[in-house]
């Protein structure tokens, strides 16, 4: 008798599911059971007190359930059910040189859904993560040998600011990162420069965009009022001429804050304008403004705030941040994230509250979009969030975003749009 031959699993395709039990069985253990916590941390430091000795393993998966559905449209509800691991190793630190290297790998247990333009099914809608996907995430190497100064080279996570134009776009399962060169220098009191350049884009579809883009950021501390931060962005995207519109340089001042009246009162203020013109292989002659004021205060341990963003539509198009994590401005139903269907520009006039009960956070967001000059409205918009925290490890999360389009609108923007997500993590 011939026996059948045994099916071999790739590591890529069993690492998710080896994720998946790790993160159940993680996610259920008491959070009183002493010690477990500590045990796992020294463990992933080799035994050792503190990461200088042999460096640390660094851990993260994480689960979501996302669904999504646009009324009025062909294709049938999105469901994705998806686990990502992250698994990394920082060295110690020697003679000022400090390296880290991430695995990245994400699986899906249900991808009914259309990850973007290129995975998955075209008869649901998008939720923008790929099927099945595994990638060296982050690969860098750091000095730190000169005084107050750092400097980082290699495939590497960047956040500038709020993420509004250089993020990792860390809400989608696989992050955005850049292999690029940055510099980072505190030598003035209060002054903290960073500067750049980045040559390659790795998107949260686990795809490559060829890009020219140095960035300057400078912020200066205004001790307890804030921060004043000016900036510069020359985004060039190279080789694809579908992301040749893309291209811009835009430069920017942000006055930010939460000075403190009291112990019991804190304001909250952000007042933002941002200029962009075309750069580099855009063809177009443009010139659009962004404005972005919010004020708003802290009391009684409930934070409400007042917004508006304004992207101009100018010159045939609006403006855009191609490497923004966008998913965390106007709206999370992420229906202005396509900058082609709104060339009259967007105004987001929008007002947050959030407080914490019984240690898990929440929050509320309404939104009213309507065009740059405010002659029509796309929609309004009601966004809810609940997160948990247990311990410094795990991590529960539920979040709700429903678009209610103006039956006047442009276009699809009339269109209703449903988002829900449940999330679990945990993190060494």
């Amino acid at each position: 008798m011939t026996l059948p031959k045994r099916k071999t699993i790739p590591l890529h395709a069993l690492t998710p599911r080896i994720a998946a039990a790790c993160l159940f069985s993680l996610a259920v253990i008491p959070s009183a059971k002493a010690g477990l916590d500590e045990k796992i941390e020294q463990a992933l430091r080799f035994g050792q007190d503190t990461v200088q000795d042999y460096g640390q393993i660094k851990l993260d998966l994480n689960y979501r359930y996302e669904y999504a559905d646009t009324d009025n449209t062909a294709p049938e509800p999105a469901h994705g059910n998806t686990f990502r691991l992250r698994l990394g190793y920082l060295t110690p630190e020697i003679f000022g040189f400090q390296a880290f290297a991430e695995y990245e790998n994400l699986f899906a247990a249900q991808n009914d859904y259309r990850g973007g333009s290129v995975y998955g099914d075209p008869n649901h809608h998008v939720i923008a993560d790929p099927a099945d996907r595994h990638e060296l995430n982050r690969l860098w190497l750091s000095y730190k040998g000169i005084p107050d100064t750092e400097i980082k080279g290699g495939r590497q996570r960047i956040k500038i600011d709020d993420d509004r134009f250089i993020g990792n776009v860390g809400w989608r399962q696989m992050e955005q990162t850049y292999d690029a060169v940055m510099v980072t220098n505190v030598s003035i009191t209060d002054l903290t420069i960073k500067a750049g350049y980045i040559g390659r884009v790795r998107n949260i579809l686990s795809l490559t965009d060829n890009i020219d883009a140095p960035f300057v950021n400078v912020n200066y501390r205004l001790g307890n009022l804030g921060n004043a931060i000016g900036y510069g962005y020359w985004l060039d995207f190279r080789d694809d001429p579908a992301n040749f519109a893309k291209s811009s340089e835009t430069y920017g001042v942000r006055f930010v804050g939460s000075p403190k009246l009291n112990e019991d009162i804190t304001l909250h203020y952000t007042a933002e304008y941002s200029y962009q013109q075309d750069y580099g292989t855009n063809s177009s002659d443009f010139s659009r403004d962004r404005y972005n004021l919010m004020g708003g205060i802290s009391v009684a341990g409930i934070t409400v705030k007042g917004a508006m963003e304004q992207l101009d539509g100018r010159d045939g198009g609006v403006f855009t941040t191609p490497l923004g994590t966008n998913h965390a401005f106007q709206g999370w139903a992420d229906r202005f994230l396509n900058a082609a269907l709104y060339p009259n520009g967007v105004r987001d006039v929008n007002a947050t509250a959030s407080t914490a009960i019984a240690g898990a956070k929440l929050m509320f967001v309404y939104h009213n979009f309507k065009d740059d000059a405010g002659s029509f409205t796309y929609g309004d918009e009601y966004d809810f969030l609940v997160t948990k925290k247990f311990g410094k490890h795990y991590a529960l999360l539920a979040k709700y975003a429903y678009y209610d389009g103006d039956d006047n609108a442009p276009g699809g923007f009339k269109n209703d749009t449903q988002k829900i997500w449940v999330q679990a993590n945990v993190s060494f």
